[in-house]
């Protein structure tokens, strides 16, 4: 089953679950509930920490939950902030995800010192959940801005082309998995 966040990000070959981590962690624990998908696939945009380009396509079976403030060193968590489903012995884009979109370039650079690459806000309750069930998962995204002050600018200027292009490209990918 393939799954997006929704609001302006949906796709006609994907169900939406939700903006941010509670949206996506209600809808779909409660679909995983019901009619357990056999697989699980996220498709969306995200943001660059300085790495990868506007526009680049990224797959991922990787993802953490790092606030800016554990970069500041003014934070903690008890709880494993790192999910995969990676199977394979590969290094892997993480994907970062919060309830909020960086804005400061050089506090979020740093993310990169840690191996996360990029950010989007529903892909660590995602992979969290499919975890969870059992379910094979992973994620396909498109970068529409850097994690920057014009990061929502950015985001704006650059989604149209994002979604289009993971509109052609999410489909061509699924038939070379298939085959």
């Amino acid at each position: 089953m393939i799954i997006c966040a929704g609001n302006i990000e949906t796709f006609d070959f994907a169900t939406p679950m939700g903006v941010g981590l509670i949206e996506m962690s209600m809808n779909l624990t409660r679909l995983c509930l019901f009619d357990k998908p056999e697989f699980l696939l996220f498709v969306g945009t995200a943001g660059s920490y300085g790495k990868h380009s506007i526009l680049d396509i990224i797959e991922s079976k990787t993802a953490a939950n790092i606030e800016l403030s554990f970069l500041q060193n003014k934070s903690y968590t008890p709880l494993d902030n790192v999910v995969s489903t990676q199977t394979e012995n590969v290094k892997d884009v993480i994907i970062n995800s919060s309830n909020y979109i960086s804005t400061d370039a050089e506090l979020s650079n740093r993310f990169n010192q840690f191996g996360v690459e990029l950010e989007n806000m529903e892909f660590f309750a995602f992979l969290r959940i499919a975890q969870e069930f059992d379910i094979p998962a992973g994620g396909v995204f498109c970068i529409t801005n850097f994690t920057n002050e014009t990061a929502h600018d950015d985001f704006l200027k650059n989604h149209e082309a994002a979604m289009s292009k993971l509109s052609e490209y999410v489909p061509r990918r699924i038939k070379e998995l298939v085959l």
